[in-house]
């Protein structure tokens, strides 16, 4: 595969998210962010606002991202890259336009943007690029011209990062069952009209495999499920669903699992909810011993992945880390890649993915 990679001078880092409410009163005005120009009955909207209700209105994940931004500045300076660091959020405050704004006023005239995905689709890749573009028109002719940088599903710093997540989830294991306990790793769902025009699927299973491989687990011991799926009943969206397989886990006469959050990169409501609250209360029902392993989070391998990737924008590296499969993924998206899904005129089940970055 053929890699754009060109010395380009930035003169900031952006960091873009999904957001989060930080309180209960938070939590309506953040969905409608989320939903608005979008066909999403408020009653499924007020379905979703009773899950950040388990935990008080307060989503981590705007407290998870100051940490990573905390810990990317620490490891920037240690290798001398003076670029000033923004947030913007897709939902929630900071909000892109207010921050595209303050970069402007700042005199921030180029910027490499790190999204909060490591997976290409629709939800986790164009759509933000496409929130960065409309935040920028708002700015006007003054708003800085924001680049991305590439996915990082197969980064090896990214895969050994979640190996290191999942070790201390399997040592906790008894040792008589380790070698055979399965590992579920998990995902957000997305609509099959979405995920048939993406590498979506085909990225989480090439850093499922590197994990597991990276452990010496075999493809019989691991699956990829899916969670947070939202729409409509009859609308197809990727399966199996962490708590069906759980299910038939426990058919098959499993004793043990555990559930690693692959596709996220921080522990927060998607991960709290529907793992740590429903598939494990399925698990208690089913007398089924649970572990949960962490997302990445701030581990240094991803801190310092982050920091590679942004530069190897600066230097224009003709080399840039990739294992497996598929060689490192393009640093500017084909017209093709990720196409806006087509809306029909009935409600739109992709709108409320939930806090998929992402984080």
């Amino acid at each position: 595969m053929k890699v754009d990679f060109v010395e380009q001078t930035y003169d900031a880092v952006l960091i873009v998210a999904f957001g989060g409410p930080e309180k209960k009163a938070d939590v309506i005005p953040f969905l409608e962010n989320v939903v608005r120009g979008r066909n999403v009955p408020r009653e499924r909207m007020l379905q979703v606002a009773e899950h950040y209700g388990h935990f008080g209105g307060v989503s981590p994940i705007n407290a998870q991202v100051r940490e990573l931004r905390d810990a990317l500045r620490g490891e920037l300076d240690s290798h001398d890259v003076k670029l000033p660091i923004y947030w913007g959020n897709r939902n929630w405050h900071p909000l892109l336009p207010d921050t595209i704004r303050q970069m402007a006023d700042d005199g921030i005239r180029r910027a490499l943007a790190v999204v909060l995905a490591a997976y290409s689709s629709y939800s986790s890749c164009r759509q933000y690029c496409e929130d960065v573009e409309r935040a920028r028109q708002s700015v006007g002719t003054s708003a800085p011209r924001v680049d991305k940088v590439r996915a990082f599903y197969n980064h090896p710093d990214f895969v050994a990062a979640n190996i290191e997540r999942l070790r201390p989830a399997l040592d906790q294991i008894p040792q008589k069952r380790r070698a055979e306990v399965p590992i579920a790793f998990t995902a957000h769902s997305i609509p099959l009209s979405m995920a048939e025009n993406c590498d979506y699927e085909i990225q989480l299973s090439e850093t499922c495999r590197l994990v597991s491989e990276g452990l010496g687990i075999g493809p019989e011991r691991w699956q990829l499920v899916y969670q947070s799926r939202s729409g409509r009943p009859d609308d197809p969206w990727l399966e199996p669903d962490v708590c069906n397989h759980l299910v038939d886990l426990k058919k098959q006469g499993a004793c043990d699992v555990i559930l690693m959050p692959i596709g996220f990169l921080s522990d927060h409501i998607e991960v709290l909810f529907d793992l740590d609250e429903e598939a494990r209360g399925v698990c208690d029902e089913l007398g089924l011993n649970v572990v949960l392993a962490s997302s990445v989070g701030t581990h240094p391998l991803f801190v310092g992945m982050l920091r590679e990737l942004i530069q190897e924008r600066l230097s224009g590296s003709p080399q840039p880390r990739a294992i497996g499969r598929f060689g490192p993924s393009h640093n500017v998206c084909p017209d093709q890649c990720c196409p806006t899904p087509v809306r029909p005129g009935r409600p739109d089940s992709a709108a409320l993915s939930g806090e998929m970055d992402g984080s």
